[in-house]
């Protein structure tokens, strides 16, 4: 969990970054433990409602904004995919930008310990939007190394590609 919070706090000292989704300012995830020390007014809680968050997420990224996105699950992001796959991947054809600006979406494979919650929550989709995402930075953050090193490139891109980057739940235990 260190690393995640290290790479949320690096997120917010960022001017141009703000964090959005369902339990970001109030407990309800394990995710927000990550955001504790981020400053409130870089916070904005969401209802659940992704398909109308992924795509404030785009508005946000065209206005100069770089949104941390945040979908506690995989199961979760799914409602957004029609956003994602349609908008998102293809932003930079549709704007006719060379960097139409970016989307940091925060998503996470759900746990399995200490209490599994049923199949409908602890999905990995990555390969999945590997494919149909091809014009997207999608990684998985397999190692603790991995994470604040792959949020820092997500919001350094100059070249307008949005990221999607995994994490594993039941690494927040350990």
């Amino acid at each position: 969990m260190n690393e995640l919070t290290r790479a949320m706090n690096y997120l917010s000292q960022q001017q141009n970054t703000l964090f959005i989704g369902q339990s970001v300012e109030v407990a309800g995830t394990a995710m927000r433990n990550t955001l504790l020390e981020v400053p409130t007014d870089k916070l904005l809680e969401l209802p659940v409602e992704e398909d109308f968050q992924a795509g404030i997420s785009i508005g946000m990224a065209l206005s100069g904004l770089v949104p941390v996105s945040i979908f506690p699950r995989w199961n979760f992001l799914l409602l957004a995919t029609n956003q994602i796959v349609n908008h998102l991947d293809k932003l930079k054809e549709l704007t006719q930008l060379d960097a139409p600006g970016k989307v940091i979406i925060r998503t996470g494979i759900g746990s399995e310990n200490p209490l599994h919650p049923g199949p409908q929550h602890t999905g990995d989709f990555t390969d999945a939007f590997k494919l149909m995402c091809p014009h997207l930075n999608v990684v998985r953050l397999d190692t603790k190394e991995m994470i604040f090193a792959e949020y820092k490139r997500a919001y350094e891109r100059t070249d307008g590609v949005s990221s999607i980057l995994i994490e594993w739940s039941d690494k927040y235990n350990d």
